[in-house]
């Protein structure tokens, strides 16, 4: 009886180890990603927080210090890929608004890279995709790093849209009019189609 006891207890060890070093490769070959993994956003999802929010954001600067939070400090023990991408997540579900710059009106594409880079790293981006698309360095798709901007042509030839790589294929960005801040992934038929490139900012060189 005893015997068995220990076979069973010996065995039950021998699982519980392989069990432990399969969970901590899978953790160890995760590629780093913004807080709660994000995955891209789907209409359905995107419809029921539209009809729970209003079509304009209008916040004081106290509303707005606890829509964005007070952790986003330039800290030096954080990456500034990592503040970006922070950061921006904290905007998901902002209103779309044509030319909009500020938080408290929503933003259009070229609007929200910029606040983004603006509040986070106190870095300046030209005001439209095409300037924005204009500087930088190139970046091959197979290179793209979480902050990097990514851009599309939406309307005929030239560069007219931009959003912000995150990771795993994932980019975020303010769609078009009636849409919000949302997570969509860069292989979806519409996004691949239009890919004009990617480039990364001077502040990430």
């Amino acid at each position: 009886m005893a015997s068995m006891r220990t076979a069973a207890a010996f065995r039950f060890s021998v699982f519980a180890a392989l069990a432990f070093a399969c969970a901590s490769q899978s953790a160890l070959s995760s590629p780093i990603l913004p807080p709660d993994r994000p995955v891209a956003d789907r209409p359905e999802s995107s419809q029921a927080n539209a009809s729970a929010s209003s079509a304009r954001v209008d916040v004081d600067d106290d509303t707005s210090a606890a829509l964005l939070g007070d952790d986003i400090v330039l800290h030096t023990s954080v990456s500034p890929r990592r503040l970006l991408a922070d950061f921006a997540l904290k905007l998901r579900n902002i209103a779309y608004v044509r030319g909009g710059r500020e938080l408290s009106t929503g933003f259009d594409c070229s609007g929200f890279v910029r606040y983004v880079y603006q509040q986070a790293l106190g870095s300046e981006l030209p005001g439209n995709s095409t300037g924005q698309f204009a500087e930088g360095d190139r970046v091959d798709k197979s290179d793209l790093r979480m902050g990097d901007l990514v851009f599309f042509r939406t309307h005929g030839k030239r560069v007219s849209h931009v959003g912000m790589y995150l990771d795993n294929g994932l980019f975020i960005h303010a769609p078009s009019r009636g849409k919000r801040v949302r997570i969509d992934h860069l292989d979806e038929s519409y996004w691949a189609k239009r890919f004009a490139g990617a480039k990364r900012p001077d502040a990430l060189s």
